[in-house]
């Protein structure tokens, strides 16, 4: 593990939830997003001093006490705006057989090009990616607010070095 001990939270952590990716999953939602989308319905994780600190040891020791969660979705706030922290979750999730799904307002092909994002994104095993757009959301919408967002097979994106698509309905 690296020598990041503290994620900074917006909440707790969110058990059993059935809405942030398929299966039971927990979801930890990160605090500070720079995004603001209009609609946005985690608002109270945009202050990117607000929130709580939580230690990672303490994430991990959740995620190992789900014993029927799927995997774990990691959400905001933006998580790539402490993106390190997020890694070592996945890290941890990925060693303990948990999917990773993540929840970003930046794009795949953005995000890839930064080596630091990079490392996270080859433990995501599903990023859904753009920003919120009010006019745009959808109630057909699985798995995401508003039509204009994407769910990303990252695993094949990186393999075929193509964006991957899931078209979940």
């Amino acid at each position: 593990m690296s020598n990041i001990s503290n994620i900074r939270l917006a909440s707790d952590i969110l058990y059993d939830s059935v809405v942030d990716g398929p299966g039971l999953r927990m979801v930890v939602f990160t605090q500070g997003c720079k995004h603001n989308c209009d609609g946005c319905h985690n608002v109270e994780s945009h202050d990117l001093n607000g929130g709580k600190l939580i230690s990672l040891n303490h994430v991990f020791s959740e995620l190992a006490g789900g014993l029927y969660h799927d995997g774990v979705t990691i959400s905001g706030g933006e998580p790539f705006l402490q993106v390190e922290q997020c890694n070592e979750i996945a890290l941890y999730a990925k060693r303990n057989n948990l999917t990773v799904w993540a929840y970003t307002g930046f794009l795949y092909e953005n995000l890839i090009k930064d080596p630091e994002n990079l490392k996270f994104i080859e433990n995501i095993d599903v990023l859904v990616d753009g920003k919120y757009i009010k006019k745009d959301k959808s109630l057909d919408c699985k798995f995401k607010g508003s039509t204009n967002q994407r769910i990303v097979d990252v695993q094949n994106s990186l393999k075929t070095a193509n964006t991957q698509i899931l078209d979940l309905k």
